[in-house]
């Protein structure tokens, strides 16, 4: 199911990331897609709630932390340049589905990076 949010659906995910060659492209695109895949989660569920919200931002940062071996076997790892970079998209993620009230650390609370 493609997005259908307007404003994700045109939003450019983790520029950071790409423009940085110490991330694998290809684990980038990991990245990227867990975080459609949050995005399409949050329109096929429409959580009403924020604790419903959490469940599905909790599961995806699940599976961003078992992308870290990977960076890892990569030279690389998700240091301070992409955990800033995660909670942007988090963040922009929160506001346009109109969680904006819900903090972002709250939101990527049970991350390892």
């Amino acid at each position: 199911m493609p997005i259908s949010n307007s404003t994700m659906q045109t939003h450019t995910f983790l520029t950071e990331m790409y423009g940085d060659d110490y991330f694998p492209d290809f684990l980038v695109d990991k990245c990227k897609q867990i975080l459609v895949s949050l995005c399409e989660q949050i329109e096929s569920t429409k959580p009403s709630d924020n604790e419903s919200l959490l469940r599905l931002t909790h599961a995806a940062v699940d599976s961003l932390n078992q992308l870290e071996a990977e960076f890892e076997e990569n030279e690389s790892e998700i240091e301070t340049a992409a955990r800033d970079a995660l909670g942007d998209e988090f963040h922009a993620i929160l506001h346009a589905y109109g969680f904006g009230e819900v903090e972002v650390d709250d939101a990527i609370a049970n991350r390892d990076w």
